[in-house]
């Protein structure tokens, strides 16, 4: 039997023990959920780059910046959700 009270926040994944035949698609899945934090990173660097650039020229409106400070929040969690389900789905069952 299993003692499933351990949980600590440290923990990042906890699998039940009828399911370590499915330790390998885990470990495939952080794998790609560490590239997908990679290329949210560098998606989010590029539009900041392109915001500061207009914004220290002048050519944007503080209402439009209000509009496109939650739009690039919005836009990285969608593409976060969106390759995680992606690739979630193309993991192999066992």
């Amino acid at each position: 039997m299993e003692d499933n009270n351990s949980f600590t926040p440290a923990s990042d994944a906890i699998i039940n023990g009828t399911a370590l035949t499915n330790l390998n698609s885990l470990l495939t899945f952080a794998t790609k959920a560490k590239r997908i934090i990679i290329v949210s990173f560098i998606i989010s660097i590029f539009y900041n780059i392109i915001g500061l650039y207009f914004a220290l020229q002048g050519l944007l409106a503080p209402v439009i910046a209000a509009i496109l400070m939650p739009a690039s929040t919005i836009s990285i969690i969608l593409i976060t959700f969106i390759l995680s389900e992606w690739y979630g789905r193309k993991l192999p069952r066992a």
